[in-house]
């Protein structure tokens, strides 16, 4: 037993009969934070590693380095592994929708190249990768357009979308295929993702779960809209997991800037935000199969940079040191009446 987190239960054994516990790592994480993630956490997910243009910057070029040693971690510690993310408007190399004149491919090249690219990640790591978020965020955010407009939506109309699904099982036929999003618990966008989904049922599109990425905050959304979006979505006869979860200390469109450090108060409501979050998965983890925080601890987050880039953020159960914190406790205690 790792001496440094002993006196702690591991968040993965409090929840081993009930879901997975991941983390989002990269290359400097599995270094800094190794102690912490291979005692708390039994499954991850790689932040950026393995999104289309760090595996394939170029036509003949695929860079799997940084993504091997991600996948070797896991291997090490025994931890299961999401594959994190096969088809995205963002971070896709430019030359996949381009021809050899500078001008935009046709349909039928994108998606054969689409096809050889999911074959070769995906059967690459078909041993070590459990499940993939084969599409993300295609879903539009505002107005009465189902589909973001994106490069593959110009190109290749809402077809990309059942195809990426295809190709990927065809790849691994054992992997567990998902269909991943944000604002998946706003109402509006809720029904949208769940248009979507069940139009792939109804097609016969092998695709097995929806990933709630679950960035949230101390405030928003509420608990009845998480329990709505996980109700709706469940009646589709999907698994669901929660594929990167934080809660920020800060509304979205809070600009505020002052904070060095979070203040008591943000701290309880954190703790309580957290324990009221996993109180409400424990009743559906029939459905729920993994909860992804994207991260680990407080010294590293995305949410350093957004949406106000270089403010502080503490959005996970341990802070900088990797101590746990009160929302920690407080998920503990869970586990603990849970057991009682």
């Amino acid at each position: 037993m790792n001496q440094r987190f002993s006196d702690e239960p591991a968040l993965k054994q409090g929840f081993v009969n009930d879901f997975k516990i991941g983390a989002a790592v990269n290359p400097l994480t599995i270094r800094t934070q190794e102690s912490l993630l291979a005692y708390h956490f039994n499954s991850m997910t790689a932040e950026n590693e393995m999104k289309f243009v760090s595996l394939h910057p170029e036509e003949q070029t695929y860079t799997f380095e940084a993504a091997d040693r991600l996948v070797e971690f896991a291997r090490t510690h025994g931890m299961a592994m999401r594959g994190h993310t096969l088809v995205w408007h963002n971070q896709t190399s430019d030359w996949l929708f381009r021809d050899g004149q500078g001008g935009t491919v046709s349909k039928d090249v994108l998606l054969e190249r689409v096809r050889e690219h999911i074959h070769t990640v995906v059967g690459r790591y078909k041993n070590d990768i459990y499940a993939w978020d084969v599409v993300n965020e295609a879903i539009a955010d505002e107005g009465e357009a189902l589909l973001r407009t994106s490069k593959w939506t110009e190109i290749a109309g809402p077809d990309f979308i059942a195809k990426a699904f295809e190709y990927a099982h065809e790849a691994d036929p054992q992997a567990l295929l998902f269909y991943n999003d944000y604002n998946e618990s706003n109402p509006q966008k809720r029904d949208k993702i769940y248009a979507l989904v069940q139009s792939l049922l109804e097609q016969g599109v092998p695709i097995h779960g929806i990933g709630l990425q679950a960035h949230w905050n101390l405030y928003d959304p509420s608990l009845d809209e998480i329990r709505a979006a996980i109700e709706k979505y469940a009646s589709l006869g999907l698994q669901l997991q929660l594929t990167e979860l934080d809660v920020s200390m800060f509304r979205f469109e809070d600009r505020r800037t002052d904070l060095t450090s979070p203040d008591p108060a943000m701290l309880e409501l954190q703790a309580e935000r957290y324990e009221a979050v996993f109180r409400l998965l424990m009743e559906y983890r029939q459905i729920i199969s993994g909860v992804t925080f994207w991260g680990a601890a407080d010294d590293y987050t995305w949410l350093d940079d957004f949406p106000v880039r270089g403010r502080k953020n503490w959005p996970f159960l341990f802070d900088a040191a990797h101590q746990p914190k009160p929302a920690f406790e407080r998920v503990a205690a869970l586990v603990k009446e849970k057991r009682s």
